[in-house]
């Protein structure tokens, strides 16, 4: 199975299935007409080292998880759309003659590839979609090529397969950040040509994308997240890891928490958004952010956006992708508004399709 798989095929319904070092995301979404449903819906977290920096270590246990996700959303679709992140891509945007049909065009590639990807081909799943015309050369199209080592798709392959899915669809990160932008456009003013920044804070990763025209141009992943809020309740407070988690959802600790675990981390949070957002204004032609969006687990902690918004001069904004959604009956509504900002990679996947 190729990476961005099956570009030609697309099901009338796709499971959405983020997959993180911490838990597996589970979104099934519906279309009538212009309008979507959330169909079903479900977050369980994963065993410790299960997944290590988007690295599946144990592929059985992850299916084992995948399994009882699908059962307990009550999950109707078997085809399934998984991501890789966006650091184990190489992409790059190639001119091909335009009078290629596809099979052509692959043949054409295949035996070009080498010049572009760093990894011996049999390493390597491959694909490739025609963007449009060449703003260079009206008789070429400019194609985004795309690959990444054949064992970070097989893996997640292996384990949907063994969790009774079909793994139709490998996408990257970005371009499921970047198909579920499009459920928050309407929540923004004047989108335009708007420079939107989304900083999407998961337990071990921070990844912070930037779009133009609601189209990706700057993508940076540092390893930085919730987990360290965890670890440090752990360390203080003398908790098991999983005890400290339950105890940071829950509440009920000891009253310099706050002072001296919750303010630190929102200050290092900050200050990592702002070093990302430096790297981008030294690496591109922009030099300002008109919108950041914050997205992921860590998003939606209590005084965050206003601290950010606060310290970095910038409109803030929380991601919801449900908003102008409809909801099944079958869905947990408060608690699917609660994981909202975490839901943005499912999100996408899962309206790969419905395109």
């Amino acid at each position: 199975m190729g990476l961005l798989s099956f570009l030609d095929q697309q099901p009338k319904s796709l499971l959405g299935l983020d997959i993180t070092s911490s838990a597996v995301k589970l979104l099934e979404i519906s279309r009538n007409g212009n309008r979507y449903k959330v169909e079903s819906y479900m977050v369980r977290p994963l065993p410790p080292n299960t997944v290590v920096e988007k690295n599946i270590n144990d592929v059985e246990a992850l299916a084992e998880i995948i399994r009882k996700v699908v059962s307990q959303a009550k999950a109707k679709a078997r085809d399934t759309a998984v991501a890789v992140s966006g650091s184990s891509v190489i992409t790059k945007v190639i001119e091909m003659p335009a009078d290629l049909n596809d099979q052509a065009m692959e043949t054409q590639i295949a035996l070009e590839a080498d010049q572009y990807i760093p990894y011996p081909l049999d390493e390597v799943a491959l694909d490739f979609e025609v963007i449009g015309l060449s703003d260079n050369n009206p008789e070429q199209v400019d194609v985004l090529l795309a690959a990444c080592r054949r064992e970070n798709v097989d893996s997640r392959a292996d384990a949907l397969e063994q969790a009774g899915l079909n793994p139709k669809v490998v996408d990257v990160e970005v371009f499921a950040v970047e198909r579920a932008f499009e459920l928050l456009s309407t929540q923004l003013e004047e989108l335009g040509d708007q420079v939107v920044a989304i900083a999407d804070i998961g337990a071990t990763m921070l990844t912070l994308s930037v779009l133009v025209n609601g189209k990706t141009v700057y993508t940076r992943e540092q390893l930085f997240g919730g987990k360290q809020v965890t670890e440090e309740i752990q360390r203080r407070y003398g908790l098991s890891l999983e005890e400290a988690g339950q105890a940071k959802k829950q509440g009920g600790l000891p009253e310099d928490y706050v002072s001296e675990v919750l303010e630190p981390f929102k200050d290092a949070l900050v200050q990592q958004i702002s070093r990302s957002l430096q790297f981008f204004f030294s690496s591109s032609q922009y030099n300002y952010i008109d919108q950041l969006i914050l997205a992921g687990g860590v998003a939606a902690m209590e005084g965050l956006r206003e601290e950010i918004e606060g310290k970095l001069g910038l409109p803030t904004m929380i991601a919801n992708p449900f908003a102008d959604m409809e909801v099944s009956n079958k869905v947990n509504a408060v608690a699917l508004s609660n994981d909202a900002p975490a839901m943005l990679i499912a999100a996408g996947l899962a309206l790969r399709g419905l395109e």
